[in-house]
């Protein structure tokens, strides 16, 4: 067995990989960027190397760094873990030539799955069924036009190198094609440093099924099921689960059979998946290979009682797989929702911020979560923002996705947005639970999943009333202040009058005047409007008991930020509420943005320029393109006019709210 492994990757992944490391009695040794020098995975490694700058390509993807970092610590063995180099046949090789073991498939399988083309014509030669599409070297447009034209629209662009989304593109018709091509091409070509695109059939409400195969150096081969990962946004899953819902024994067994022959055609040796196109008739057709460990890998875990990484240690140490395809067995069902700093209600534009609360469920038996950062760490600009990954199990499907929403629900961060709320939303949809699923589900369900439940203010602005009557009162007994009279005491007493105050509370950019006065002892009538309510409780730290009008909860109440724009989140039964008190008035220009300056969303490079000064422009042309978090934003006009001034050029790194461009609407 290896000595000591070094993981040549980042985030909840590398953490992954440490784990098993450490349970076979293996040292491991992580390594990090600038970015990354307090990370949970440096912390959770035996020894850990400094190798480059924040960003990627000076760090993670510097492949003669992380080999020397390797040799200096004497590791015998490197994990990729996914992303990054994982799939890189270079680095697969450099690892080879310096008697490094690359714990993944061989060189020939990762160049032959690493180029989509390719590995349609090896798919085809195993007898795996195909999409209709174009796959040749050949990448004249007009030829690429012609082949959409006659496969029929839709039809998908896809980049020959790489996925996870990006370089691909859906395209609807014959006007779409070229700008959809440019920005294919543009993607692909930034992500893997190749633009060569296929053109696929699209099919209609597909489903995305894909199967985990394993193999060993001695030419044993097992499916380990098939995972169900159609519910997906910018082509990118964000909830998956095993084993996929509807699917006949035979319609699996026939799956498996076919990802094996996949892998066996190309002499895979490790953890592989073999994804698949299912349309609603049982049909199915192959989309790619990803030679590596997938994301959403736990679910498998959790469905056969697997440790993957372990098998992929093992493997990678010439021991063949621990059991056959017939001591495999299904036990019960899986979800994993990935928790991301991105805002679903702004087409799920990545966020970066710190996390400056992070409580997350407690894990037991039945919940996972796969996570690389903790309570203060930044979410930046330089990687993906994902936060965690969040699994669970139970004996079906139905009591796995209860489990899956009370997890959620769980979830407390403050200080970036999230996608909790819509992951919680997508739990409980009426559609998900009854498995309707297709690649287009969001979409189809955007009516529901993007409506925010209505604000209870007659419920939750009680709470804050009282959140922070009992917050200054324990502010006062923490600073010491003597109460041995009236005059020094904080409850709002005042002479010949009831004791109140009044608080302007904003929520959701509405205003409260909130009245609070002192009923009895511990008792508060809390008032706005209309609204009137008994209160009293207890607030232990983030802990409020309030009881309201009867009704007793406990909170976990979050304050951030600083005076004036001190801002409260209040985690209820019903979900997450943020409040605010009244800002100091700064002006109008302060505060507000008129909508005619065109600011960049985030930190990010401007990878494109597509106007110049003085060029008459048509309201939803494109603009500039920013490229932010491994995806790219492009501004668009709102409506017609003139391009007077362009502050940036093309590869600026440019900070968020910098102004990009000065524009003059017409008329």
């Amino acid at each position: 067995m290896f000595n000591k492994i070094l993981v040549a990757n980042r985030g909840e992944i590398a953490c992954r990989v440490i784990r098993t490391a450490q349970k076979l009695g293996i040292r491991s040794v992580a390594v990090y960027s600038d970015a990354d020098a307090n990370a949970l995975h440096v912390q959770m490694a035996d020894e850990a190397v400094h190798i480059g700058a924040s960003a990627p390509t000076e760090s993670y993807l510097a492949m003669d760094k992380i080999i020397s970092a390797a040799k200096r610590t004497n590791a015998n063995a490197i994990h990729p873990g996914y992303g990054f180099l994982s799939e890189n046949s270079s680095f697969c090789q450099l690892c080879a030539a310096n008697n490094i073991v690359f714990i993944g498939p061989p060189v020939g399988a990762i160049e032959s799955m690493g180029s989509k083309s390719a590995a349609k014509q090896i798919m085809e030669k195993a007898e795996v069924p195909l999409l209709p599409g174009y796959h040749g070297a050949d990448q004249d447009p007009t030829l690429l036009l012609n082949a959409a034209q006659e496969i029929g629209y839709p039809v998908l662009l896809k980049a020959v190198s790489g996925g996870g989304g990006k370089g691909m593109r859906q395209i609807s018709s014959e006007d779409e094609f070229d700008e959809g091509l440019a920005a294919a091409k543009r993607e692909a070509l930034s992500s893997f440093g190749d633009d060569a695109m296929l053109v696929e059939k699209y099919l209609q409400q597909p489903r995305h099924v894909e199967v985990q195969v394993f193999c060993d150096k001695q030419g044993n081969g097992v499916y380990l099921f098939e995972r169900d990962c159609s519910i997906q946004r910018r082509h990118q899953k964000i909830i998956e689960e095993a084993p996929a819902p509807n699917l006949s024994q035979t319609l699996r067994e026939k799956m498996g059979q076919a990802a094996l022959r996949a892998a066996s055609a190309v002499d895979y040796v490790g953890a592989g998946t073999v994804e698949f196109l299912l349309d609603s008739s049982g049909e199915f057709f192959f989309m790619e290979m990803n030679t590596r460990l997938q994301v959403e890998h736990p679910v498998t875990e959790m469905i056969t009682g697997l440790d993957l990484v372990e098998w992929q240690i093992r493997v990678a140490n010439g021991e063949p797989l621990p059991c056959d395809q017939g001591a495999l067995a299904i036990q019960g069902h899986a979800f994993e929702a990935r928790v991301y700093a991105e805002d679903p209600d702004n087409e799920f534009l990545p966020a970066a911020g710190k996390l400056v609360w992070l409580e997350q469920p407690t894990q037991t038996p039945n919940v996972r979560i796969d996570t690389g950062v903790i309570r203060g760490d930044e979410v930046g600009v330089f990687y993906d923002p994902m936060i965690a990954k969040l699994i669970v199990w139970d004996e079906n499907r139905e009591r796995a996705l209860a489990r899956l929403a009370q997890a959620l629900n769980e979830y407390r961060i403050v200080g970036v947005t999230t996608n909790v709320p819509f992951l919680h939303r997508l739990a409980t949809n009426t559609a998900f639970e009854k498995a309707e699923l297709s690649t287009d589900f969001i979409s189809q369900q955007a009516d529901t999943l993007f409506q925010k439940a209505d604000l209870q203010v007659g419920k939750l602005i009680p709470i804050a009333g009282l959140y922070l009557t009992l917050s200054q009162q324990n502010r006062a007994l923490a600073e010491g202040v003597p109460v041995p009279s009236p005059w020094h005491a904080r409850d709002y007493w005042r002479l010949n009058a009831s004791s109140s105050y009044t608080a302007t509370i904003t929520a959701e950019q509405v205003e409260y005047e909130v009245k609070v006065t002192r009923a009895e002892d511990s008792v508060y009538e809390i008032s706005f409007g209309d609204h009137s309510s008994a209160a009293n409780g207890t607030l232990d730290g983030n802990r409020l008991t309030a009881t309201i009008d009867g009704h007793k909860q406990v909170i976990t109440a979050l304050p951030h930020g600083t005076a004036p724009s001190s801002t409260i989140s209040l985690f209820t039964e019903d979900g997450a509420f943020e409040f605010s008190l009244k800002l100091a008035e700064l002006g109008e220009d302060a505060l507000h943005d008129d909508g005619a300056g065109f600011k960049a969303p985030m930190n990010g490079t401007l990878v494109d320029i597509l106007v110049g000064v003085g060029e008459s422009v048509s309201a939803g042309d494109t603009l500039v393109i920013m490229e932010a978090m491994k995806m790219e934003h492009p501004v668009k006009a709102p409506t017609d006019g003139i391009v007077t001034e362009i502050f940036f050029t093309k590869g600026d790194l440019v900070d968020g709210g910098a102004e990009l461009l000065a524009f003059e609407a017409n008329g």
